[in-house]
């Protein structure tokens, strides 16, 4: 598969992955973990959604389904399914350090690894084009511009029936 075809691909893969299990993990209700209220609000004063701000907010401050879709492709890279699985069982230490109560970096990592066997073993995709692909997807939403991140990840939210009752 061309290189930057497969990058591409893989960043949306990855993009889907991480926002579709962090919102179904109820990421834009509510702040989880300390830090993610105070970003949530932040976002919100400079003209973002909030639902979209308790999602960046939550993903920043504690590993969530962005950090293991990015550490089981690294993990992938280096051990295959076992370093995947590996990954998830990092990423689920790591949300049980920040006293995070969900499971949304577990389940991203461990979906990711599926994923990667699937798209590796059957479609030509690499390790690394997910890795560069992750890297591209975080950047879309942390990266670029919070406000318009945020209220795309608000509309999300709602779709999903997600939205935040706080305000």
């Amino acid at each position: 598969m061309n290189e930057i075809i497969g990058v591409i691909l893989a960043a949306i893969i990855s993009w889907l992955n991480f926002v579709i299990v962090d919102t179904y993990f109820s990421l834009p209700e509510e702040p989880g973990v300390k830090g993610a209220d105070l970003v949530a609000r932040s976002i919100k004063d400079r003209g973002g959604d909030l639902s979209g701000g308790f999602f960046q907010g939550n993903i920043l401050c504690s590993p969530d389904a962005s950090a293991g879709t990015l550490i089981s492709s690294i993990g992938f890279l280096v051990l295959g399914i076992n370093g995947g699985i590996l990954a998830g069982f990092l990423v689920y230490i790591g949300n049980r350090l920040c006293a995070d109560p969900g499971y949304a970096g577990t389940c991203g990592a461990l979906t990711m690894t599926g994923i990667l066997y699937l798209c590796t073993k059957f479609l030509g995709f690499t390790a690394e084009m997910f890795i560069v692909g992750m890297v591209i997807a975080i950047f879309t939403i942390q990266g670029i511009s919070h406000p318009y991140s945020s209220k795309l990840l608000g509309f999300i939210a709602a779709k999903f029936n997600r939205s935040t009752k706080l305000e």
